[in-house]
C-alpha cells in the first residue's frame, strides 16, 4: 500500500527553505537524501514538481498548486496531533527554543532544566544567540525576546517581565575613582562599553532635571558580550551599563553597587514568543507557562517588584 505522505513534508521544507541543501539542514539529512525524495515523489505522482538545474531550483505550476495542497493537508495533520497532544498530562518530544545567551544562561536555562526533570519525555533543544531568529524558517518552537516586538500576523506573545537598567561599578573602582553623583559626574570616570560591529553608543540617561541627555562617557575597554562586561566591572577595570536582573547577581554578593539609580532609560519588555497556530502543543504551553510563573524571581526582587503582574496575551 502506497504511502501518500511519503515526501510531503520534505517537499513542502525544499520550497518552503528555498532549496535542497536548506531544507537538507532543516530536516538533518543530506542533501542527497532530500533529492532522493522529491524524485520518488515526482515518479510517484507521475510530473515534475521542481525544476532544477546546477545552479538554482523553481516550482513548476503542477508543483506550485500541489504544494498549497500540501500545507493545507499537513495542518490539519498538525492541527489534528494538537487536539490528542491536548488531552495528555505531560508534554513529551522535542521542544527548540531560541534565547538571548546571557538572559537566556541566567533565568530562561533554569526554568526549563526544571521541566525536563518533571517531565522525562520533553527533550528540550536551547539555542543562546543575540541574533534575531526566525522562528517559523528556523524550525523553533519558542523563542525569548527583549524590547519591542514588530506587528506580526505569523507569531503570538506573551509577556515575561520588564527589563530595567542600571550603572553599577566595583567597592573597588568606587574607592579609587569616588561615586558619580550625578550625570555630569560620569565625563571623569570610565565605562566598558558594549561595542557592536567595532562601534559604541553613547549611554543615553535622564539628569537630575528629568532631561534625557547623550553622555559621552570615556571609554577605555569595549566587549559585545554584556556578561563578559559585568565580569569586568566587578573586576574593577570601570562603569557598566547592565540590565537588572543580570546585576542582581553581582550586587547579591558585593561585587557590584548600583550607581546614579534614577538614571534609566525606559525599561523594556521580556517577551515569550511562537508560532502563531491554531491549537497550541502541551511542550510549548508548559514552557511558556513555566517561564511566566518563574522568571519575575529570576530576574531579582527588585526587579519583580517594579513589573507588576505578567503575562498579558499580545493579539
Amino acid at each position: 500500500m502506497i504511502d501518500k505522505l511519503d515526501g510531503v513534508t520534505t517537499f513542502v521544507q525544499v520550497v518552503e527553505a528555498g532549496g535542497f541543501a536548506a531544507a537538507a539542514e532543516r530536516l538533518d539529512l543530506t542533501r542527497s537524501a532530500v533529492g532522493k525524495a522529491i524524485a520518488r515523489l515526482e515518479a510517484r505522482l507521475g510530473v515534475r514538481l521542481i525544476q532544477r538545474n546546477t545552479r538554482n531550483q523553481a516550482l513548476t505550476a503542477e508543483g506550485l498548486a500541489y504544494y498549497e495542497r500540501c500545507v493545507r493537508a499537513l495542518a490539519e495533520l498538525d492541527a489534528g496531533e494538537a487536539d490528542l497532544d491536548s488531552g495528555r498530562m505531560a508534554p513529551s518530544g522535542r521542544l527548540r527554543v531560541s534565547v538571548p545567551e546571557a538572559f537566556g544562561q541566567l533565568c530562561v536555562a533554569p526554568v526549563l532544566l526544571d521541566l525536563t526533570r518533571q517531565h522525562p519525555a520533553l527533550h528540550v533543544d536551547l539555542s543562546f544567540t543575540d541574533r534575531y531568529v526566525d522562528l517559523i524558517e528556523e524550525g523553533f518552537d519558542l523563542a525569548v525576546r527583549i524590547g519591542a516586538l514588530e506587528d506580526s500576523s505569523t507569531l503570538a506573545a506573551r509577556r515575561l517581565g520588564t527589563q530595567h537598567t542600571g550603572i553599577g561599578a566595583s567597592p573597588a573602582y568606587l574607592a579609587r575613582h569616588g561615586t558619580p553623583r550625578d550625570v555630569d559626574d560620569l565625563e571623569r570616570h570610565v565605562r566598558i562599553a558594549y561595542s557592536h560591529g567595532g562601534a559604541t553608543a553613547a549611554w543615553t540617561l535622564r539628569d537630575a532635571a528629568g532631561r534625557t541627555r547623550r553622555v559621552d562617557v570615556p571609554t577605555q575597554i569595549s566587549m559585545d558580550d554584556i556578561q563578559a562586561i559585568a565580569n569586568a566591572a566587578a573586576e574593577g577595570l570601570g562603569l557598566a551599563w547592565l540590565p537588572s536582573w543580570l546585576m542582581a547577581h553581582y550586587v547579591r554578593r558585593g561585587a557590584l553597587v548600583q550607581v546614579l539609580e534614577n538614571t534609566a532609560i525606559p525599561p523594556q519588555e521580556i517577551y515569550a514568543v511562537w508560532p502563531r497556530v491554531r491549537h497550541l502543543r502541551c511542550k510549548t504551553r508548559a514552557a511558556i507557562d513555566a517561564l511566566v510563573a518563574r522568571i519575575p524571581a529570576l530576574m531579582g526582587a527588585e526587579t519583580a517588584s517594579r513589573q507588576g503582574r505578567p503575562g498579558a496575551l499580545i493579539p
